[in-house]
């Protein structure tokens, strides 16, 4: 399916939350863009006031904040795989973002490199791209596709490479692994569930775990879509 060195591709994955734990802590200029943006929400058979959908401003770059973004780098043989993962995650987002950046530029000194993401076209890519401009930080050249053409930009979509061309549906990560009969990543908390623990249960750790298994399942689809070789449980490393 594609041609791409295994080495030289970054799967991630990102866990957005809504900048505050509940819509009455939202600063009152915000609250007023909010409500417009909830509005414009319920015409879309999304029913609920602004308060009642401020749940979903985390998916939302204008909105949310990122609080962990997760790598996995594969090595090794064909048969002996291995993948080893490194989680930036906390509670500064703008932190995060440096030192994600710093990576990407050590990790990707040249025009060889390559990002794969689930629906990462749509989200994780725009998303970080966005929120490393709200916090006046650069735009990496490997997340940057301004001026570049399609068959320049460097991003693997596994969502995309699913379709085959058929744009009319979407298929979730989780689906999509259980489909190919792939381990879940959806064994202990989903995306719907991470405002909750991050805000109500404090628990970033959590996230992080759940924010990996979504890069190893990434991983692993890229690697089945590829008739390759899986990567065995005890080759996963996170650092």
């Amino acid at each position: 399916m594609s041609g791409y060195p295994l080495s030289n591709i970054l799967f991630l994955d990102i866990e957005t939350v809504s900048q505050y734990p509940s819509f009455n802590e939202v600063p009152e200029e915000w609250k007023d863009l909010w409500s417009r943006k909830a509005e414009s929400l319920s015409k879309e058979k999304q029913p609920g006031g602004a308060e009642l959908l401020y749940n979903r401003a985390a998916i939302y770059a204008e909105f949310g904040k990122i609080i962990c973004i997760s790598c996995g780098v594969i090595s090794g043989s064909a048969d002996e795989k291995k993948l080893s993962l490194k989680s930036f995650f906390g509670h500064d987002e703008k932190e995060i973002l440096m030192e994600f950046s710093e990576m990407l530029a050590r990790w990707a000194p040249d025009n060889n490199k390559y990002l794969c993401a689930h629906n990462g076209k749509e989200f994780d890519f725009p998303w970080l791209c966005r929120r490393l401009i709200i916090n006046s930080l650069p735009v990496p050249a490997l997340l940057n596709i301004s001026g570049k053409k399609p068959w320049e930009i460097q991003h693997i979509d596994t969502s995309d490479l699913w379709k085959f061309g058929d744009y009319r549906t979407y298929t979730s990560l989780n689906l999509l692994a259980r489909s190919l009969g792939i381990p879940t990543p959806k064994d202990d908390i989903d995306g719907s569930m991470v405002g909750e623990v991050y805000w109500k249960q404090q628990d970033l750790p959590r996230i992080v775990t759940y924010c990996q298994k979504d890069v190893i399942t990434v991983a692993q689809i890229y690697l089945r879509l590829n008739e390759s070789r899986l990567i065995k449980p005890q080759n996963i490393e996170a650092k």
